[in-house]
């Protein structure tokens, strides 16, 4: 299963930075786990199992 992968999300720049300034005042540890949740939170919204493992596999891709 292919993703996306031009740009699909709107005003990406201030999403980016609306994500950046949420944890500016976070310890590492609760960084992480605000992004442990999102990522949870949008797996669920996502619900295709197909395109999460897609995704798990081209984010464990390394550069």
């Amino acid at each position: 299963m292919a993703l996306k992968n031009e740009m699909n999300i709107p005003d990406h720049d201030d999403f980016y930075k609306e994500l950046i300034d949420s944890q500016r005042d976070m310890s590492d540890d609760e960084q992480q786990l605000m992004n442990a949740k999102l990522v949870l939170i949008l797996a669920n919204e996502v619900g295709d199992r197909e395109k999460l493992s897609a995704a798990i596999k081209l984010a464990a891709t390394r550069p």
